[in-house]
């Protein structure tokens, strides 16, 4: 597993151009963006709790306006969000921030998650990749998306590849110039060869979407 602290980004991006030959031709085009960077102006520093609350939140929706909804919770409980503050609300008081009943079942199911101990959400930064994931799937409304974003911007794990994310399998096959966008599976499969920095390569691939 490698970690923010165990690798620089320009050492990372280096040994994945190295890896893929067109991943260096993307660097030299894009730069080196920080591959754990997400723009919630530290709204979730420090807290794991918060952030997996944002990433539901913006879960199928643009960043812009999961931060919006995060920031009328914040608003309604009166600071950040902890599983006790959440759970004093229902169902109904948390769609009134403009979530969907789905998502607010969600943020409470997590919170529920939490409190009982059946997730020691300030603990996932002490498990490998796959056990934190696990972890976090378990949990109702948390799918793989959800949990491997969190891992990358929230824990800052080196090595994770959403391949189910349609931008990236979108950038995929731009990148690598496949005929058509590649399967989830395939995406996988073609991931392996990006092991250990995976998350760098994601950054890559985002980032060359927005280049256009």
């Amino acid at each position: 597993m490698v970690t923010a602290a165990e690798l620089s980004h320009d050492d990372a991006y280096e040994k994945l151009a190295h890896a893929e030959p067109r991943f260096a031709e993307l660097v030299a085009r894009l730069g080196t963006p920080d591959p754990f960077l997400f723009p919630d102006g530290g709204r979730t520093t420090g807290s794991n709790f918060a952030g997996m609350v944002l990433h539901i939140l913006a879960q199928q929706i643009a960043v812009r306006v999961a931060l919006v909804l995060y920031d009328r919770l914040v608003a309604v409980i009166g600071g950040t969000p902890t599983p006790e503050a959440v759970l004093r609300l229902d169902v109904d008081q948390l769609k009134a921030i403009g979530t969907s009943h789905s998502k607010a079942t969600y943020v409470r199911a997590l919170a529920e998650a939490v409190s009982s101990g059946n997730l020691d959400i300030k603990r996932l930064t002490d498990l490998g990749d796959d056990e934190a994931e696990a972890a976090l799937t378990r949990v109702k409304g948390i799918g793989p998306w959800s949990a491997e974003m969190f891992m990358i911007h929230q824990l800052r794990r080196g090595d994770i590849l959403p391949a189910g994310d349609l931008g990236i399998r979108t950038a995929v096959r731009d990148v690598l110039s496949l005929p058509a966008v590649p399967s989830i599976d395939d995406v996988r499969r073609l991931g392996e060869a990006w092991s250990p920095y995976r998350t760098y390569a994601a950054a890559l691939l985002w980032r060359s979407l927005a280049s256009g």
